[in-house]
């Protein structure tokens, strides 16, 4: 998990005008994928410094998140609960299947009160001074999650682009890049949930490097968090065939996508370096019928 991800140059996104790249987070593990192990380590890390259990965070039934924070604490010898927004008489999916074979205990705590709920758990757990659970917010968010995901950028190579381009949810993963990025570098977030109104003042709270220039690009949501159209899919099986680049149709499908509209619109300075990064957690395509991607 120390090994530095490789950078893999795309072919079919490049040009004499734009070199265009892919920052494999996604190859790292199978398991804590991608940019989940950045933004997990230091939250575990201080767990394990607090002698404390048990460790707990909140996630869909196809979450990424809980997958990966699941196989982390059984790595690291503790318990996990995962509470999860969805109702207790609803399907298993096959991620919280897996969730539980990592030994996570799941919560289903339902969708119309969920971030209410979750909220007051978290208080809770803060001013409680006996707690015994380590609390870590949905996707990682946070300042020691921002802190795992800066040093996603720890590699040298990464220094030689002029672009940074990254899916959103949580922003957790960009505040990171933005705290690490270089000055000449311009970071640039594609949301995947609908009107996030307030997503640009959650990235803020967690941006410590002044002053970078950074910017989201709403426009790619594809409708909102998960949903999907058949030009999405047809795009993700399209880049398969030609790069053999598995990408999911939450996060990393939606990236590709507006990064290859970008080019056809010269959206990009003339030669520039663009690094893309693959923030792992194919989580979402579970939800698909069988045989929708072709890999």
């Amino acid at each position: 998990m120390t090994a530095n991800p490789i950078i893999q140059f795309l072919p079919s996104y490049s040009s004499a005008k734009y070199q265009v790249s892919l920052l494999r987070l996604d190859q790292l593990n199978p398991i804590v994928s991608g940019n989940k192990w950045y933004k997990l380590r230091f939250y575990i890390q201080e767990a394990l410094d607090r002698k404390l259990t048990t460790i707990a965070s909140f996630g869909g039934p196809y979450s990424n998140h809980l997958v990966a924070l699941a196989y982390a604490a059984k790595l690291n010898k503790l318990k996990s609960i995962g509470y999860v927004s969805a109702n207790p008489s609803e399907p298993i999916t096959p991620s919280l299947e897996e969730a539980i074979g990592y030994g996570m205990q799941l919560e289903f705590i339902g969708r119309t009160h969920f971030q209410a709920i979750k909220n007051e758990l978290i208080q809770n757990n803060i001013t409680e001074a006996s707690a015994s659970i380590y609390f870590i917010d949905e996707g990682g968010y946070g300042t020691l999650g921002a802190k795992g995901a800066a040093t996603i950028l720890s590699s040298s190579a990464t220094s030689a682009f002029d672009y940074i381009i990254a899916a959103v949810g949580t922003g957790t993963m960009l505040a990171g890049i933005i705290n690490a990025a270089e000055p000449h570098q311009k970071i640039i977030g594609i949301p995947v949930l609908k009107n996030e109104i307030s997503l640009e003042a959650e990235i803020n709270a967690l941006v410590t490097h002044q002053p970078i220039d950074w910017k989201l690009l709403h426009q790619f949501h594809q409708g909102g968090y998960a949903k999907i159209n058949p030009r999405l899919i047809e795009f993700m099986n399209e880049l398969w065939t030609i790069e053999k680049i598995p990408t999911d149709i939450v996060y990393t499908g939606k990236l590709l996508f507006a990064v290859n509209t970008l080019i056809k619109e010269n959206y990009f300075e003339s030669y520039s370096r663009i690094l893309m990064i693959h923030s792992g957690g194919l989580q979402g395509n579970r939800s698909l019928p069988k045989d929708t991607l072709l890999f």
